[in-house]
């Protein structure tokens, strides 16, 4: 058998081997029917919920060039700053919408970025 063909082997063996073995060990340890349903309705709604957090609001008038590079979808520590720094030299913003004027923020990325910001 060439070489490659008898990794290929042991690693469709490995990998088959540890399928298999974690099945068994779901199987051996059997629960009762009201905690199985219970978990799966917590993952469940635990998964519905991560999408959430994920887009929580960020207010442009108090978040730091950091949170608002975390919280901005195509926006890095730069961009960031230049908020920062507008909001420091002209105030704060009255409208999302004024974003437009920070240096290198366009009306696409405040489109994309709407539903995560907040005065």
């Amino acid at each position: 058998m060439a070489k490659p063909q008898l990794i290929a082997l042991y690693l469709s063996l490995a990998l088959g081997g540890a399928l298999c073995h974690s099945s068994v060990a779901v199987a051996a340890e059997p629960e009762p029917a009201a905690s199985v349903t219970s978990q799966k309705a917590t993952s469940a709604s635990s998964s519905e919920i991560t999408p959430l957090l994920s887009q929580e609001q960020v207010s442009i008038n108090q978040a730091t060039a950091e949170q608002l590079s975390a919280a901005m979808n195509g926006v890095g520590l730069k961009k960031a700053q230049a908020i920062v720094n507008y909001r420091e030299q002209y105030g704060p913003f009255s409208a999302i919408e004024q974003l437009s004027e920070v240096p290198g923020i366009g009306n696409a990325l405040i489109e994309r970025n709407a539903a995560r910001l907040k005065l």
